[in-house]
């Protein structure tokens, strides 16, 4: 997602006038230690005692080939999940890796780009089994052209991975924004009339306020304006559920999104605007909704699904 400028600290900035010893002593006992996020250990059983069966993971890789060259495929080969989609691959498919292509244990992949900007947006998906059916966009071509989603149809469920528009600095794409999420949501509650759903990507909206580490300076920023958290919470109106918060309702420095600057992922200064959101029909065989906040290589980090189908 595009880089935001977003205040590195929720109190005052360490004092500029800095002359007196005193004010050092003080200035030394200022700086606490980050509170991090510790990904529990995997459930791989649901409420209703089935064992996971799909395993989905979704990262961000803020540009393809640079996240090739920080050993991105081998944190993927490790999880290991049935699926693997990625948002913002800024990629177009003639200059893929060869390292991704030829993958041999994803030997379904699926690409989409922006047709207009090359080297802007996209997202891809990469399956270990071949799905039945699988669409390119919403529908709409005032959207699709930026090559956004892909949805994969399975036997019991869709999967729908998104790359969700950025509002931008200024919030220059507020309006179009708001366009999309009624296209988008209208377009999963059609696919979830079929078949019930995974929706899993960047969102490009941290919800609630437990949702990023300083909600009192961002909102007016990008990702946590009224209109763009409304438009969630009308997704979830719509019959969706965050799989995470579903799980774990109370989880505070939870975030998938640390901007490059200030320091800002070792002070753990994050949004969480990744997400699995799953239909109803689904949500019995939820079995964990992961944050891989030890895996790096993008400003995103990945996060993972366990279902039982």
């Amino acid at each position: 997602m595009p880089k935001r400028a977003k205040k590195a600290e929720e109190g005052p900035a360490d004092g500029g006038n800095d002359n007196g010893t005193a004010k050092k002593t003080k200035k030394a006992k200022e700086p606490e230690e980050p509170v991090l996020y510790e990904d529990p250990p995997d459930k791989t059983s649901s409420k209703d005692g089935r064992a996971a069966n799909m395993k989905i993971t979704s990262w961000n890789v803020d540009g393809l080939r640079a996240w090739v060259k920080k050993n991105g495929i081998d944190w993927v080969r490790q999880e290991d999940p049935d699926v693997i989609c990625l948002q913002e691959t800024k990629c177009a498919e003639k200059s893929l890796p060869k390292d991704i292509t030829s993958m041999p244990e994803y030997p379904h992949k699926y690409w989409s780009g922006s047709e207009d900007k090359e080297g802007y947006s996209g997202v891809a998906m990469l399956c270990k089994t071949e799905p039945l059916n699988v669409t390119y966009g919403i529908g709409k071509e005032e959207h699709d052209k930026e090559g956004r989603v892909i949805t994969a149809e399975f036997p019991s469920f869709f999967l729908v991975t998104a790359y969700v528009p950025n509002s931008g600095r200024g919030l220059v794409r507020l309006d179009y924004r708001k366009t999309w999420d009624v296209d988008f949501r209208t377009y999963l509650s059609n696919l979830d009339q079929r078949k019930p759903l995974v929706l899993c990507g960047d969102l490009n909206v941290a919800h609630q306020e437990i949702d990023l580490k300083n909600p009192k300076g961002n909102r007016k920023n990008a990702g946590f304006t009224p209109e763009e958290r409304e438009g969630f919470s009308q997704l979830l109106a719509a019959g969706f559920t965050d799989s995470f918060r579903e799980l774990y309702p109370e989880q505070t420095n939870a975030y998938t999104f640390w901007t490059y600057m200030m320091n800002a992922r070792a002070k753990n200064v994050g949004w969480r605007l990744d997400y699995f959101l799953l239909s109803a029909a689904l949500l019995p065989g939820l079995c964990d909704s992961k944050i891989r906040n030890k895996a790096m290589g993008s400003d995103h980090c990945p996060i993972t699904l366990h279902l039982a189908l």
